[in-house]
């Protein structure tokens, strides 16, 4: 099986009780993650699983059903999940060359703009601030539940080496060097004998022998659902510096009856901006807390690493100090300001007195 994920943003913030009660009773559930080691993870507001219908697809031209489905995070996102399973039992070039298939599969970008679009439609009322962003996300999980040979013998999973997955995952033909190898294949992980994940940038390879055990998907598609926000803001941030110093420059031109009202609209939107950012990134890194370091704890804290969680975060906090520093600058303009207007006026005032006082003498 081929699971296809599409993540986009599309509001400030979904009111995820609100947002179940305009489906069917049965259609949306709050899901977390169900093995015993998922309690090293703490999830403050469980994401919004929605079951959306079935598809057809040519792959390889071949014709497969697809399950769509969505699951809807508090903080504005909107994961779309097209499930392909394979057709039958495949070798694993035959299964390699399924993945890569619908990996590049020109039919899938259509198919989740026709959901997207229905299910903001669907979902307007619970959305804070509705908006299609521009930052789009994608993943691919190719899922396995067991490997044999050709007499049908269970195998472990240690006979899959860097040779068989690279074809897969990352798409090539040739043979890669051990320092490339090392680069782009650092994170594989196994809890039993019989269960592997391994992470790249674009996709991951799971093998998971209980069908209904979609914790490892669950997590990973909870790590990209942070990565989407965090580019996102990281994108408005972008859009933001450059428009704020323009701003800037036509508030100074801009002749006002008190230079002190010059910089109000300006620091009004400086500062909805900065708490907008500080409070999203802020919900988006508490959604999901590790509390142990076990198999799905582990996959998490890597995934963040190989999608460099840190790396965007460092960006975001860099533009919103220049931001605040931006907002304290100006305010200590226009303090300055109005403190060189309370000094000409309590001049004027004692001017005033004094030639009051002589026209009197």
């Amino acid at each position: 099986m081929a699971i296809a994920y599409r993540l986009y943003d599309i509001g400030y913030e979904i009111d995820l009780d609100r947002a179940s009660a305009l489906f069917a009773p049965d259609a949306a559930t709050r899901e977390r993650p169900a093995r015993n080691e998922a309690q090293a993870l703490q999830i403050v507001n469980p994401p919004l699983f929605v079951s959306l219908g079935r598809e057809s697809l040519t792959i390889g031209g071949e014709t497969h059903r697809a399950e769509v489905s969505a699951r809807l995070f508090d903080f504005g996102t909107c994961s779309l999940q097209l499930r392909v399973a394979a057709s039958a039992a495949l070798s694993w070039d035959a299964f390699t060359t399924f993945g890569n298939a619908v990996d590049t599969s020109p039919e899938l970008a259509a198919l989740f703009t026709r959901y997207v679009e229905a299910l903001r439609a669907r979902v307007a009322p619970a959305v804070e601030r509705p908006n299609l962003a521009s930052v789009v996300e994608d993943y691919v999980v190719f899922r396995l539940t067991k490997l044999t040979d050709a007499s049908a013998t269970t195998l472990s999973t240690s006979v899959l080496t860097d040779e068989h997955v690279v074809p897969l995952l990352l798409r090539e033909r040739g043979e890669l060097s051990m320092a490339a190898r090392r680069e782009l294949l650092p994170h594989r992980f196994s809890y039993y004998a019989d269960d592997l994940t391994i992470l790249t940038w674009e996709n991951a390879l799971v093998v998971e022998p209980r069908g209904d055990d979609r914790d490892v998907e669950y997590i990973l598609e909870f790590a990209n659902a942070q990565l989407l926000e965090l580019r996102y803001y990281d994108a408005v941030l972008d859009a933001e510096l450059p428009a704020m110093y323009d701003r800037i420059a036509a508030a100074r031109g801009r002749i006002s009856a008190l230079p002190t009202w010059r910089y109000r609209p300006l620091l009004g939107r400086l500062q909805t901006r900065v708490a907008d950012v500080t409070e999203t990134v802020e919900r988006v890194e508490n959604a999901l807390k590790v509390t142990d370091d076990v198999y799905l704890a582990r996959i998490y804290a890597a995934a963040l690493e190989l999608f460099r969680g840190n790396a965007w975060r460092r960006g975001i906090e860099r533009k919103l100090s220049i931001v605040r520093e931006t907002y304290s600058m100006l305010n200590a303009e226009a303090q300055a300001a109005r403190a060189e207007l309370l000094e000409i006026a309590i001049i004027a005032l004692i001017v005033i007195e004094i030639v009051v006082g002589l026209r009197r003498g």
